[in-house]
């Protein structure tokens, strides 16, 4: 439940980014630059004289926006390959199969770090880049949620009643199989934004002057030692917003499935 409610806080910060942000959060000011927190800065000021508060408040929309809809794009193209390949099985199992293995042999943030700069720099080719480097995980889990309940006695009675395939696996299947593959889409979430921050660390996501907090913290590491509020405000912010996701998959995964009670 607190991990419910720090990612309800983050989204509700998230979406009145434009009412509660005390400042423009690409406006700059020469005469503010690095200031240390303060009354009118509370988390200071950047290199540029822009307000840290402002910029983590909009660049939680980016980091948000980047889990989950990476996570979407990955349950929509992992969900119904991995639902084929449990469900018919045969030579297109083995064939899904050895192209998802090939997939997961390649570490999950460097085949997004290649996609992303094969594609470009920029917020939605990011997530395009992770949502497809995070697919093979829910194939995986689908075809083998899909195999274990395919054999159930339920999906046999409604074979033997005439059902078509297509109906028994979208009706009696694929329900089934969705409390894991909710689970996984929370805990990837949390993976989603740290790949998020990683490319837009190294420029690959989120482009400047627009805030995110991967490129802020990119920025922040040359002012590390006269200005260590630049770095510590947006990390601080990735490791809350992560660890809520964490708690709150952790949470889901006793609450849905019966053998954590």
């Amino acid at each position: 439940m607190l991990g419910l409610l720090i990612v309800l806080l983050f989204i509700a910060t998230a979406l009145c980014a434009a009412w509660i942000a005390p400042y423009d959060p690409v406006a700059t000011s020469w005469s503010a630059v690095r200031k240390a927190p303060s009354a009118a800065h509370l988390l200071g000021t950047d290199e540029l004289g822009r307000d840290v508060l402002s910029r983590v408040i909009w660049g939680a929309r980016a980091s948000l926006m980047a889990g989950l809809v990476s996570v979407c794009i990955s349950m929509l193209l992992g969900v119904p390959i991995g639902l084929l390949a449990g469900y018919v099985g045969g030579w297109l199992d083995g064939v899904i199969s050895r192209l998802t293995d090939a997939m997961l042999a390649v570490p999950f943030l460097i085949l997004a770090i290649a996609l992303a700069a094969f594609l470009g720099p920029s917020l939605t080719n990011a997530m395009v880049a992770i949502g497809v480097s995070a697919t093979p995980i829910f194939i995986r889990l689908t075809r083998a949620q899909v195999l274990t309940v395919k054999v159930e006695d339920y999906v046999e009675a409604a074979r033997a009643v005439g059902n078509p395939h297509w109906r028994i696996a979208l009706r009696h299947v694929l329900p089934n199989v969705l409390p894991p593959l909710i689970v996984q889409a929370t805990l990837a979430v949390a993976a989603a934004v740290i790949a998020e921050a990683s490319l837009s660390f190294l420029g690959l996501g989120q482009q400047p002057p627009a805030p995110s907090w991967g490129s802020m913290l990119n920025t922040a590491k040359n002012y590390v030692d006269n200005a260590p509020w630049m770095a510590v405000w947006p990390g601080l912010s990735i490791f809350l917003l992560v660890l809520s996701f964490n708690l709150l998959g952790d949470g889901l995964r006793d609450a849905l499935d019966p053998r954590h009670k």
